[in-house]
């Protein structure tokens, strides 16, 4: 089957342009994980904020978004399970489930079942549509993240939002315009292949 024959597939997210196997699901969901982790290292702290802008929730964001709900969700739950025991790789090289940005890995998770099935109804293959559906990941990953820095490191809500939220709006901003045209061109090119 040709690469132009899938993409034009209802339902294929990017990952369904490689030949379907089981040994590709498992490289990619390894390999989701792995880039999740490597992202979350590019960490820059945030005066005032314990929670650092890193790299990680826009790989988790394409992670679900490439490849698709299933494969996205297992990606990050292998990420945040390995994390849980021990492999350092959360942001600034943390493990574990005591620092007060963990809830944000959950939200994460959860963000990468929504983007990715949101994907797999063509949410990534127009700029509109894959901006609309970073801003609704980047919702969800706030969604768990703020409430549980509130709780974690007994802030108010509005502390939490302040804190946790408001300084990295910019920044997810940034980062919808960069899958804007990342995703619909690399769809544009699968199909000219």
């Amino acid at each position: 089957m040709s690469t132009a024959t899938v993409s034009a597939r209802p339902g294929a997210v990017l990952a369904d342009l490689l030949p379907a196997s089981r040994a590709r699901d498992a490289v990619l969901v390894l390999g989701g994980a792995a880039l999740t982790g490597l992202a979350a290292q590019l960490s820059v702290p945030v005066p005032g904020s314990p929670v650092p802008v890193t790299g990680q929730t826009f790989a988790a964001l394409l992670v679900g978004t490439a490849l698709g709900a299933r494969r996205g969700f297992l990606s990050l739950a292998l990420y945040t399970v390995a994390g849980m025991i021990g492999v350092p790789w959360f942001a600034e090289g943390d493990s574990g489930t005591g620092a007060v940005s963990f809830g944000y890995v959950l939200g994460m998770l959860l963000a990468s079942a929504v983007v990715g099935a949101l994907a797999r109804r063509g949410a990534d293959r127009s700029p509109l549509r894959m901006a609309a559906t970073m801003i609704l990941g980047s919702a969800v990953i706030y969604a768990v993240g703020v409430p549980y820095l509130a709780l974690a490191a007994h802030l108010s809500l509005g502390q939490a939002v302040a804190a946790g939220l408001v300084p990295f709006l910019i920044g997810d901003a940034l980062k919808a315009a960069l899958a804007m045209g990342l995703l619909p061109t690399t769809w544009k090119f699968a199909g000219k292949r």
